[in-house]
């Protein structure tokens, strides 16, 4: 394909029905400050290894659609200075054409993953609908794309700044099963609630692979969310991410942020109202993902 790139060890172990894990980049370039964003990509390529999968980072450099990429071009990609777009699936044509860079958001990663033959991706939290968008409309493209995208994504939940319960409600429409990973509960990304079930509990990572091997076998297009806990004892206190949640908010309001802009902004606000408390927890499920990923991505492969 003319605009797709596949990194050669990544290429390879497609070929040899090897598991292989997607990992976003906005993470990197719009989710982070530098160096903890680069730090944070490498230790998630490391920790998909250590699990026995390879790690396919996932951006537009160049004019291509890379999956995978290189040392270098991580680091590339989280130095602010480069101003990195954040791309999701809207984006890309123009990206593309103009050879602009971009980090891709789970929309954008899903779409070029399953052009690469990619079944499996980690990412931080989901996307979904916006706390008061019965007025903004704003609901992120993620929820479409978990609609029509063969690609199963490990997350810790929605993002904590989104209503969950209108997010579910979203998914279960467009008929994206949500599964829990040892869970009942739907993650709120930093915390391990939100007062919301999932569809399914599923206690093991050969379980989940079966459950997605099963869904695409019987025809069932779409993708599929794996809700998988940020790890106990790693959580903030609910009211520390609650409170800064709703002094965030509220900041973003009043600046009138819409669209693209704001979760940005939210995050980094969440991360100095808690003092660095939201990074680290960020970090952790993550990493956290990644290796469920892995796991799951080593059983899918093996089927």
């Amino acid at each position: 394909m003319q605009y797709l790139d596949i990194a050669p060890e990544v290429a390879s172990a497609l070929h040899q029905g090897n598991p292989v894990v997607a990992l976003e980049s906005t993470i990197i370039s719009h989710g982070m400050p530098y160096p903890d964003n680069v730090a944070t990509g490498r230790a998630l390529e490391q920790a998909i290894r250590e699990e026995g999968a390879i790690p396919a980072t996932i951006a537009i450099i160049n004019g291509k659609m890379k999956a995978g990429l290189s040392p270098d071009e991580l680091e590339w990609l989280g130095k602010p200075e480069n101003k990195i777009a954040k791309a999701s699936r809207r984006d890309l044509p123009w990206l593309l054409m103009k050879k602009l860079p971009g980090a891709t958001t789970v929309a954008a990663t899903m779409l070029i993953a399953e052009k690469a033959g990619i079944s499996i991706f980690a990412t931080g939290g989901i996307g979904g609908v916006h706390r008061g968008a019965s007025e903004t409309f704003d609901i992120s493209a993620d929820l479409q794309e978990l609609a029509r995208t063969n690609v199963a994504v490990v997350c810790a939940g929605a993002k904590s700044i989104l209503d969950i319960g209108l997010t579910l409600e979203y998914l279960e429409t467009l008929g994206v099963p949500v599964v829990g990973f040892q869970t009942d509960e739907f993650p709120a990304f930093y915390t391990r609630s939100s007062g919301y079930g999932v569809d399914c509990r599923l206690d093991s990572p050969d379980e989940v692979a079966q459950f997605i091997h099963t869904k695409w076998n019987g025809g069932l297009k779409g993708g599929v969310v794996v809700a998988n806990p940020i790890p106990a004892g790693k959580e903030p206190a609910y009211s520390t991410i609650a409170q800064a949640t709703e002094k965030a908010l509220d900041e973003a309001q009043r600046q009138k942020l819409r669209g693209k802009e704001i979760t940005p902004f939210l995050l980094r606000r969440i991360k100095e109202l808690t003092g660095g408390e939201s990074l680290r927890a960020n970090v952790e499920l993550a990493l956290n993902n990644a290796r469920l990923a892995a796991r799951v991505a080593v059983g899918y492969s093996g089927r």
